[in-house]
């Protein structure tokens, strides 16, 4: 089992859409999916039907309740939903976890509960994906301490660049805590978002990005396609809304990528 750590310090940059397509494309291949919506927004809980305040369990349970920082199988799974797609489960986020920060701002060992949790979970699932909240704190050292890949969803206009520079210093800022054969040049992945070919500036910042981290970056991009909208409005991955749609084809070029060296 392998953990995707989807992760950008500036929002809008399409980080829930690469979790949940992604999530459909590694489906669409036969391989079992956990999502993990670590964001207080709960945006990929809501893609995928489920309003985040009517829900009596979430994966702020993992952080609050004593039986599943146990890691007592059990009270994780009374917390996970199925969704429309078959073989892809979510753990959902709950409004709660804005207050993490708060409540645990003294407490040590925090960073590393959704690792633990997560480890229980070995032979259950191939691949698991967690969307993270554009805001460092405790749940996104929780994502990135649990990461075997990290990828960073950029949009290709002038502030995310600013934006994907500061991300990659918290990444290595956090080096210590990361898996112990983490190696930035194979596992973490910056992926070009939002690509308009028509506009020069789009087509400036991603060529400032491949020059800037080529060891680090995706060589392909995710280009604009109205068809994403259609498929959150569908609760579905875009390759389940439409299979040979320019978004669909990218994200599984993506996909294929990520998984080279996954066992």
């Amino acid at each position: 089992m392998q953990v995707w750590t989807v992760v950008n310090q500036k929002g809008g940059v399409g980080k829930t859409t690469t979790s949940i397509s992604l999530a459909g494309s590694l489906a669409s291949q036969g391989k079992r999916v956990l999502l993990v919506d670590l964001d207080p927004h709960a945006s990929l809980t809501y893609y995928l039907g489920y309003d985040a305040e009517e829900l009596e369990h979430s994966v702020f349970d993992i952080f609050i309740d004593e039986a599943a920082s146990k890691n007592d199988l059990q009270s994780v799974k009374k917390a996970m939903l199925s969704s429309n797609i078959q073989s892809l489960t979510l753990l959902p986020s709950h409004i709660a976890l804005a207050t993490l920060d708060k409540r645990f701002s003294s407490e040590p060992g925090k960073g590393l509960v959704i690792k633990k949790c997560l480890k229980q979970f070995n032979g259950h699932f191939d691949i698991v994906i967690i969307d993270c909240p554009p805001v460092l704190g405790v749940l996104m050292v929780n994502g990135l301490v649990a990461a075997d890949k990290i990828i960073i969803p950029t949009q290709t206009e002038h502030l995310a660049l600013r934006g994907l520079s500061r991300m990659l210093s918290t990444i290595e800022q956090l080096k210590p805590t990361l898996k112990t054969t983490f190696k930035p040049e194979q596992d973490i992945k910056v992926v070009a978002t939002l690509f308009d070919r028509r506009l020069n500036a789009c087509v400036k910042s991603y060529s400032q990005m491949r020059h800037d981290y080529k060891e680090t970056m995706w060589r392909g991009y995710i280009p604009v396609d109205t068809l994403f909208r259609e498929a959150s409005e569908k609760q579905i991955p875009i390759c389940h809304l439409k299979a040979n749609s320019r978004g669909a084809f990218a994200y599984d070029k993506l996909t294929n990528e990520l998984l080279k060296d996954v066992a």
